[in-house]
């Protein structure tokens, strides 16, 4: 059965999509959470509808836990970005005005659930289920310094030259964090990978490349929205987002990955409740 909180998400997506041309207020200007938070229950209905079980109606404390470190995640964006400047909002006020900073991190808190719950829908198709890598490969201590060295190099290059090097922040704290997350035994890529298993990467990367359209997408038509500056690659956008720019939902999707686990490792021990 399709839940009744699924059709409430319809109903909200139909409301900011019919208010982009009405742009009645105050609607207009929270359109992101609103349309965010229909995008989530409709996903949580059908992923239910297919397997029984979901995070609203299995696993409510979760849901809760992952809006919390959404918004605390994209923080960490909005910081990094003052040094960056890829981005803007029109008619913002200042960063860390009270009123911007609730509709902000009210905005932010939606980015992980949907993100996971548009992963969980995915592997309802079992579309990768069989992807797997021809062999196994074996994760030395030089791969995971390796990797730990990129991650700091990605997240130190882009802060002192950010006009050059600002693409790799969307990596660094995945080839930071990834590696400790597979060292205390927590869901990895590197993990996945070991085990030669592609499904939960494959189906990461896809949900990236589709939460990627949505953003941009419903940004576009908004009252409030963003506005990108690209050094170099600002070219042919589709909506606001220059066309280069959407390969870099891939990696993020694996950030998000890899900054979820780790704050749930911090708290939890090593529990299998979502994706693993």
């Amino acid at each position: 059965m399709f839940k009744k909180y699924g059709v409430i998400g319809i109903i909200l997506i139909i409301i900011v999509e019919i208010n982009f041309i009405y742009k009645v207020e105050p609607f207009a200007s929270w359109y992101f959470p609103l349309v965010w938070f229909g995008y989530i229950l409709v996903l949580d209905s059908i992923v239910y509808k297919l397997k029984k079980d979901s995070l609203l109606m299995n696993r409510p404390y979760q849901f809760f836990g992952l809006l919390i470190a959404s918004s605390l995640f994209w923080w960490i964006f909005e910081f990094v970005n003052l040094r960056l400047g890829n981005w803007n909002y029109n008619g913002a006020t200042g960063i860390l005005a009270l009123g911007n900073v609730l509709k902000k991190t009210i905005a932010f808190s939606t980015v992980l659930p949907a993100f996971f719950e548009t992963v969980e829908l995915i592997r309802c198709f079992y579309l990768f289920e069989k992807k797997k890598l021809h062999k196994k490969h074996k994760i030395t201590r030089r791969f995971i310094h390796t990797m730990l060295f990129l991650g700091f190099i990605s997240f130190l290059l882009p802060v002192f030259y950010p006009k050059y090097f600002y693409p790799l922040i969307w990596m660094a704290f995945f080839f930071i964090l990834d590696p400790i997350n597979y060292l205390h035994k927590q869901p990895s890529i590197i993990g996945h990978l070991k085990d030669r298993n592609l499904e939960v990467p494959f189906s990461l990367l896809l949900a990236g490349i589709i939460m990627g359209f949505f953003w941009e997408f419903w940004n576009y038509w908004a009252v409030t929205k963003w506005y990108y500056n690209i050094p170099f690659l600002g070219f042919f956008k589709i909506f606001e987002m220059p066309i280069l720019g959407y390969l870099g939902y891939f990696p993020f999707a694996f950030e998000l990955y890899a900054m979820y686990f780790f704050l749930r490792s911090l708290f939890l021990h090593k529990e299998h409740l979502m994706i693993d």
